[in-house]
């Protein structure tokens, strides 16, 4: 045997060890997060749901609450099922290709997903809703509001992710994955071990400054991300998402409904000078929240202050300033995670002068 035989047999076997590696990976984590709801097919993608039915003393409208990247419905459900219950009428879902959902064909875009939740609201009974969208859930949602206006009560956007930004790129595992057949072989072998030794760390940058709860992984399941098809969905998502907002930010002037954003001003996933200040901007009346020393995870650190927004756009009475600067009290010590490890993004440069 030479040495190219041989080292092609060494890559085979060892591209066949991590496919082995990843599929055991998956099967326990569907074993440890099985599905929390309900399943519906909503054009051609099999959408997996929980609806929480108003009750009878219900005092706001229902509430649809749409996750960013690398989540699930549990992501949202944990923090705000038990606060909201009895109050609206509640539905998480899994984003197509998320969670448990089935991707479909053409749910690609926030907009394609957009009208996927539509068909989803609407199969679960709910004509017209409250959109509560964090992140990457935040493009979906003010896709919905554009291209579906009667479906929307008002929205709540936390953290959003919604403008260009400078140099619009993204971490290269999600260029990487993205990619046709590339990109299922690196989700199929790579992908979940390097993955699964680096969630934790990852998970504490998102929340920082603020600590992540120390059950956050085990309520919400972040792991179901990691599985092969879930991992590409994902990094599609991402991948393309600067591409979507280029031409959907533009068409933001035309949302009408009530619009509360709310934003930490140390976010090391997104500039909230580019996305939130961009959506209050643009959104004729909407409503900036800025919280000091609060990072990407609002809802987790501050679900009093997500539950005053969506009082607020609800018509009802609330200091909302009041709340935002009670938050920042309660987290003015937070300081969780080395800057070497979790830096700040600092101030962004404008878009056109990128490189």
């Amino acid at each position: 045997m030479n040495l190219a035989t041989a080292l092609a047999a060494f890559l085979l076997a060892a591209i066949f060890l991590l496919v082995g590696i990843t599929r055991i990976g998956a099967w326990m984590i569907e074993r440890r997060f099985p599905p929390v709801g309900g399943f519906a097919e909503i054009g051609g993608a099999r959408i997996h749901y929980l609806h929480v039915p108003a009750h009878a003393g219900a005092d706001l409208p229902p509430v649809v609450f749409i996750h960013g990247a690398s989540s699930n419905l549990r992501d949202q459900m944990t923090p705000f099922r038990r606060l909201l219950e009895g109050r609206a009428e509640l539905l998480f879902l899994d984003r197509p290709g998320h969670g448990w959902s089935g991707r479909g064909v053409g749910n690609d875009t926030p907009d394609k997903q957009a009208g996927t939740i539509v068909g989803l609201m609407r199969h679960v009974g709910i004509e017209r809703a409250i959109i509560v969208g964090h992140s990457f859930g935040a493009a979906v949602t003010t896709s919905l509001a554009v291209e579906h206006p009667e479906a929307v009560a008002g929205l709540v956007l936390l953290a959003p992710a919604s403008h260009p930004w400078p140099g619009g790129g993204t971490s290269w595992y999600n260029d990487l994955a993205a990619r046709p057949l590339l990109g299922r072989l690196f989700a199929s072998t790579l992908a979940y071990p390097a993955a699964k030794l680096r969630i934790r760390a990852a998970t504490d940058c998102v929340f920082s400054p603020n600590r992540a709860p120390a059950a956050y992984l085990d309520e919400t399941g972040i792991e179901l991300v990691l599985r092969p098809a879930a991992f590409r969905a994902n990094s599609i998502d991402v991948a393309g998402l600067y591409r979507h907002v280029v031409g959907h930010a533009p068409r933001y002037p035309e949302i009408a409904a009530p619009t509360v954003v709310v934003t930490g001003d140390r976010d090391k996933v997104v500039y909230e000078e580019i996305h939130s200040e961009g959506l209050a901007r643009d959104i004729a009346g909407a409503r900036l929240v800025r919280v000091r020393n609060l990072g990407h995870k609002p809802d987790w650190v501050a679900p009093d202050l997500a539950i005053a927004a969506i009082e607020t756009v609800a018509g009802r009475s609330v200091d909302l300033d009041a709340v935002a600067r009670a938050v920042e009290a309660r987290i003015a010590d937070d300081a969780f995670g080395p800057e070497t490890e979790c830096p700040d993004l600092g101030p962004p440069m404008p878009v056109g002068d990128a490189g």
